[in-house]
C-alpha cells in the first residue's frame, strides 16, 4: 500500500489522501468494516487504536480511542452518515472525552472514504476531509493530521501481507 498523493485545497478547505492497495475492492473494504482491522492501522503507529463501537450503517457511530507513547488516550467518534458497501462511505468524524462525548471545542470533520478498483486486482483509495472553514483546516494540519494519516495508511500494507 502505499500513499501516492496528498492534496490541501485550503480555498475547498479539504485535506485528500489518495492510496493504491494491491488488493481488490472486496479486501480492502475489510480494513473499515473490520473493527479488529481498522484498530491496527486507525491511527499513527506510535498511537495505536482501540476500537470500542463499531457500526457502520447509516446512522450508526464508531467510537474508538488511540494511546500515546505515554498512555494518554485520545478519544474519537465518527457518526456514519451514509455507507456503499464495498465501494465507501461519508462519516462525521470528531473528537470526544473519556466517555464518547463529543467535544464542541474540537472541529467536526466530513470524510468521503472511496474505494475504485484500480487495474486487474487493486484498489485506489481515496479519503476526503472537508472542514468547516480554511482556519480549522489549518489547525487540523497544525495538529499533524497530515503526517497521522501518512503514518497510520503506512501500517496497510502489513496487514494485508498477513
Amino acid at each position: 500500500m502505499t500513499v501516492i498523493d496528498i492534496q490541501k485545497d485550503a480555498e475547498a478547505c479539504t485535506l485528500t489522501v489518495t492510496a493504491e492497495l494491491d488488493v481488490p475492492v472486496s479486501r480492502a473494504w475489510e480494513l473499515w468494516a473490520d473493527p479488529r482491522q481498522l484498530e491496527r492501522w486507525w491511527g499513527p503507529p506510535t498511537y495505536p487504536a482501540t476500537v470500542v463501537d463499531h457500526d457502520l450503517t447509516p446512522g450508526g457511530t464508531v467510537t474508538y480511542f488511540m494511546t500515546s507513547p505515554e498512555g494518554d488516550r485520545h478519544h474519537g467518534w465518527w457518526r456514519v452518515r451514509s455507507v456503499d458497501a464495498p465501494h465507501g462511505f461519508e462519516i462525521e468524524d470528531g473528537f470526544a472525552d473519556e466517555h464518547f462525548v463529543p467535544n464542541p471545542e474540537l472541529p467536526v470533520t466530513i470524510m468521503a472514504m472511496t474505494l475504485e478498483p484500480q487495474g486487474d486486482s487493486g484498489t485506489r483509495m481515496t479519503i476526503l476531509s472537508t472542514y468547516p472553514s480554511a482556519e480549522v483546516m489549518q489547525q487540523m494540519i497544525d495538529m499533524g493530521m497530515e503526517e497521522g494519516l501518512r503514518g497510520a495508511m503506512g501500517q496497510i500494507a502489513g496487514i494485508l501481507a498477513g
